[in-house]
């Protein structure tokens, strides 16, 4: 690969973006079958092999296979020829394993506080009233000195707002009844779709994310997504977790002459289903600026249609696959696809593009002037690696050859907002236990003729107890009814 570029299409030296304009985001595009994955995969070992580091999803878990050397087939040794490869060969690239349930890959966990309350109440769904009480839950764990690490955290804080919601809303404003019970029960289904497993510590760190190996290959991150898909809600939120943390945490590096690291989001549309205004802008602020912080992100979709405008428009780097025009709404995508590229005069862009054959596409980077060329038709490269999933015995060798093997596997628990809040209710137990056995011994001589007024620690003790022992008792019925009806 010639220095500074990123060359994954066309005959002889071929196609490709320039290294120091790949942190000006890109888009790969196209219907199912196209060969988007395909793409996706010579991107990537394009970028490693010049040393930039990769973050990914698998979403159907075909990319496992940068793992180990491709195989030279007919199909192949076709396409090599035909493009005329010199010196291509199989091999493989440095890769690492991830999966938040911790079953495919390393655990990606983070905490609570991390999330932070807004993105928090996109993957719960929270309307803005209940939003709002969650964001005051968050600033009376940070007035209280408590740490929200995972869901019990969360919980178990709620459940005591919900006991003194009257004292705190002088504080913190009307924290209605209903929007702490809809914030519970929510929690409760994200809990059940394994919300428990991703919250929590050791959190991901990272550096970890950003590795190379010790030949200068860029470690391509494989997050096996093909079991999180079922909660696409709580896919798009990680990844959008993970590029906001890598925009808070990351120095300004202005325009480097490579990425310190390039983000595939595969399955784009799902970041933006449902997402309400304050959150696509905030997508829209981390995007335009995280590039300085020498982040490429690069979106991967069916249509562009599927990207908000505002989004749209920062994305310098195209990779159009074939689009299907057999709809009226089908054609109307088509030319809003054909729109987004700077005009080839030898071309009829909205033509061809549903013309393309299989592993065919529309090229269109980022010149050094930081302009769009004109699109180009072309062939993509042959990945030099598998193409298609790792068995799983290979999957395990590879773990075990890992550099962070043992660093996240084993949950971590320290002191935070679930044990404060037990430690407190003890106490308060145990006082209240000590004034009535007080009581009964020297009663007082007079009556105020009102009962006492009960602490918000003792009122919380109790409710504690009750919440323990009624918990306990889903938990075994629970048990109980799977035996009886499978699986919930």
């Amino acid at each position: 690969m010639s220095e500074g570029w990123v060359k994954i299409a066309g005959e002889g030296d071929g196609l490709g973006l320039l290294a120091r304009m790949a942190n000006r985001h890109g888009l790969v595009a196209g219907a199912t079958g196209t060969g988007k994955t395909v793409t996706l995969q010579v991107m990537a070992e394009r970028f490693s092999a010049l040393g930039v580091p990769v973050f990914l999803a698998d979403v159907k878990g075909d990319l496992s296979g940068l793992a180990t050397p491709g195989a030279i087939n007919p199909k192949i040794q076709a396409r090599v020829d035909q493009l005329g490869l010199d010196g291509y060969a199989n091999r493989p690239f440095p890769v690492v394993f991830w999966d938040l349930y911790g079953r495919q890959g390393h655990p990606m966990r983070t905490t609570i506080s991390d999330m932070g309350p807004l993105l928090l109440a996109s993957l719960l769904g929270l309307n803005d009233t209940q939003t709002g009480v969650l964001y005051a839950t968050f600033r009376l764990a940070d007035d209280q000195g408590m740490l929200l690490l995972d869901m019990k955290d969360l919980r178990s804080l709620l459940a005591w707002v919900r006991e003194n919601r009257g004292e705190l809303s002088r504080t913190y404003g009307n924290l209605a009844l209903a929007s702490v019970d809809a914030i519970q029960r929510r929690l409760l289904m994200l809990e059940d779709q394994g919300g428990a497993e991703f919250f929590g510590e050791p959190a991901v760190s990272l550096s970890d994310l950003m590795q190379v190996d010790f030949s200068g290959n860029g470690v391509i991150s494989i997050l096996d997504a093909t079991q999180l898909m079922r909660e696409p809600r709580l896919y798009a939120m990680f990844l959008l977790w993970l590029i906001a943390e890598l925009f808070e945490n990351l120095p300004e590096v202005g325009d480097p002459d490579k990425p310190r690291l390039v983000f595939f989001f595969d399955e784009a549309h799902l970041l933006f289903d449902d997402a309400n205004d304050a959150l696509i802008e905030k997508i829209e602020q981390v995007v335009r600026l995280i590039r300085s912080k020498g982040v490429g992100i690069y979106f991967v979709t069916q249509n562009p249609a599927d990207l908000p405008d505002s989004v749209l428009g920062q994305l310098g780097n195209r990779v159009q696959h074939a689009l299907r025009a057999f709809t009226p709404r089908d054609q109307k995508a088509v030319r809003v696809a054909a729109e987004t590229f700077r005009a080839n005069p030898a071309l009829d862009t909205a033509q061809v593009i549903t013309e393309l054959g299989v592993g065919e596409a529309l090229l269109s980077f980022l010149d050094a002037k930081g302009r769009p060329t004109p699109v180009e038709r072309v062939l993509i490269h042959p990945p030099q690696s598998q193409i298609g999933p790792l068995s799983q015995q290979q999957r395990q060798e590879q773990m075990a050859r890992s550099p962070f093997k043992g660093r996240y596997d084993q949950p971590l628990e320290r002191e935070s907002a679930y044990e404060l809040l037990q430690k407190r209710a003890q106490v308060a137990a145990s006082e209240a236990a000590q004034k009535k056995a007080a009581d009964a011994a020297d009663p007082p001589a007079s009556r105020s003729g009102g009962r006492s007024r009960q602490s918000a620690f003792e009122a919380f003790a109790k409710s504690a107890l009750r919440s323990v022992g009624s918990q306990l008792g889903r938990r075994i019925a629970r048990g109980l009814l799977g035996s009886l009806f499978g699986k919930a």
